[in-house]
């Protein structure tokens, strides 16, 4: 039988190394599962989970992104105590910081669909439900990853993906701007894209944003998108 049960893992505020770490961690015991069930007679259900954090501030580019679209150098980095990481997702640059609510799903497809293409759309799909408790229109454009917004008549993103995948089991995942500093993101060209702004629920809204009620409302909404059952302990 598969195991739809999705345990949601809240760590708190981390630097990025942590929770690359601790990813890293929950993603091999996954695998090595899948593998020991292979030859296994008695078979045992893998789990999946939904990590929920913020970052210190970093930079992040996948391992297709282009190094020039950092645009400081190692000392400036070092100056706006900034960290930068090169990892193993796909996409391009992005910022990651407090205020920005970081989600990796940690998904073994096997238990719920064999497909990327519709994994990425339930993630986009989730995104654009959590926006509408905020009376905010989401939306993906064809051609560029992410879930966009319209401001002040231009399309800026809200929410960046870059996700990796190794025998249907899935990491990194996604960063919905809350209410980040957006001035953060001026440092760098963000997953590539020049002509198009960022901007957080705040930004749009105005106002402070009460974080616990948006995750509450981001987990509700994965669940009914992956139509999996959450379990808030392991």
């Amino acid at each position: 039988m598969k195991n739809k049960k999705i345990i949601v893992k809240d760590i708190g505020r981390t630097d990025f190394s942590y929770s690359w770490k601790y990813q890293e961690s929950v993603f091999d015991k996954i695998i090595a599962q899948k593998v020991k069930n292979r030859t296994s007679k008695k078979k045992s259900n893998t789990k999946n989970y939904l990590i929920l954090t913020e970052h210190n501030p970093v930079f992040t580019i996948g391992k297709s992104g282009d190094i020039s679209n950092l645009l400081l150098n190692k000392n400036q980095l070092k100056e706006k105590k900034i960290d930068f990481y090169k990892i193993n997702r796909g996409g391009d640059i992005t910022y990651h910081g407090p205020g920005q609510i970081m989600g990796y799903p940690i998904l073994d497809l096997d238990n719920f669909f064999t497909d990327i293409n519709l994994y990425l759309r339930n993630l986009e799909n989730t995104i654009i439900d959590t926006l509408k408790h905020y009376e905010i229109e989401g939306f993906t454009i064809k051609g560029e990853t992410g879930v966009w917004v319209k401001k002040d008549n231009d399309y800026k993103k809200i929410c960046a993906f870059g996700i990796r995948a190794s025998r249907w089991v899935t990491m990194h995942g996604f960063s919905l701007n809350v209410q980040p500093d957006l001035n953060n993101f001026k440092y760098i060209i963000p997953c590539g894209i020049s002509d198009k702004g960022i901007t957080s629920i705040s930004d749009m809204k105005k106002e402070t944003i009460n974080v616990s009620d948006l995750k509450l409302n981001l987990i509700e909404t994965f669940a009914r998108n992956f139509k999996a059952e959450i379990e808030k302990n392991d």
